[in-house]
């Protein structure tokens, strides 16, 4: 794979998932071995980090497609070799959003969200949910109810430290899941919905989080949840602050880390963000 062609994408738009229709791959070990080693390098390359979730779903009975789809990812990353998480200076503003996506298989969806200190990438996650939702409003109040949790943590964190931050931000695309966490009262077409998921509601009572409207193209975790055309990924992990290194040298870092811009729903949220 050294001198493979490089690709624009982890994962092609549109791919086979019907598992009856392809052959098993022989040699499982190895598959298993590069999925783990891919594994490993998402600690610091967030827009492979839904194409590795997906594949590693199938470790227990690896696919030909799957490890063609691995070799996939290889030849991704040989076009962005030089290409690394860019942390700047930057102020104590925690932010964060979170997105979901359903599978066609078994229907249980996979949640993915981010958080941002400022404009630097500072938490991300791609998990697949251990239950089926009723609708898609129920999926996406499940993936703030698990942003929430991320969201609690930093905070003791940062307050471990006496870092006091602003209630923070929640960027959310579907009007329904944030009215449903907005919303006090449990009425019936939510009492199926498990107790631990309505642990956002508390967090936004107590003004720790604010949950607020973003359109589907400011959507920046629909990097960890979508697999995307080139020129949308190109803008989120652009946004995302995954640069090449081989620009950030020298005096060109020092510029960067003041000369990014913050995105515009950050310095001017929704007024109708709260649902």
């Amino acid at each position: 794979m050294t001198n493979c062609k490089p690709l624009l994408t982890p994962l092609p738009s549109k791919y086979p998932t019907d598992p009856h229709l392809q052959l098993p791959f022989p040699q499982s070990e190895l598959f298993r071995q590069l999925a783990g080693s891919l594994q490993y390098l998402t600690a610091t390359r967030p827009d492979i980090a839904f194409a590795v979730n997906k594949l590693c779903q199938h470790m227990h009975n690896p696919l030909l497609i799957h490890f063609q789809l691995l070799k996939r990812i290889l030849c991704y990353l040989q076009g962005t070799l030089h290409h690394g998480l860019f942390l700047p200076k930057t102020n104590l503003l925690l932010s964060a959003y979170s997105d979901w996506v359903g599978d066609q298989l078994d229907r249980k969806s996979t949640t993915g969200y981010c958080l941002l200190l400022h404009t630097a990438l500072l938490a991300w996650s791609v998990k697949k949910q251990t239950t089926i939702a009723r609708s898609s409003t129920e999926e996406e109040y499940h993936s703030m109810a698990a942003t929430a949790a991320d969201i609690m943590w930093t905070r003791r964190l940062c307050e471990d430290f006496q870092i006091l931050l602003p209630p923070t931000v929640l960027y959310c695309d579907n009007v329904s899941a944030m009215s449903i966490a907005c919303n006090p009262i449990f009425h019936a077409r939510t009492k199926h919905i498990e107790i631990d998921h309505h642990f956002i509601r508390d967090c936004i009572q107590a003004k720790h989080i604010t949950v607020h409207h973003v359109s589907t193209l400011d959507q920046l975790a629909d990097i960890f949840t979508k697999s995307l055309s080139s020129a949308r990924l190109l803008v989120l992990r652009n946004k995302l602050l995954v640069l090449p290194t081989i620009s950030l040298r020298d005096g060109d870092k020092a510029m960067a880390s003041t000369n990014i811009p913050a995105p515009q729903h950050l310095l001017s949220p929704a007024s109708d963000g709260n649902g």
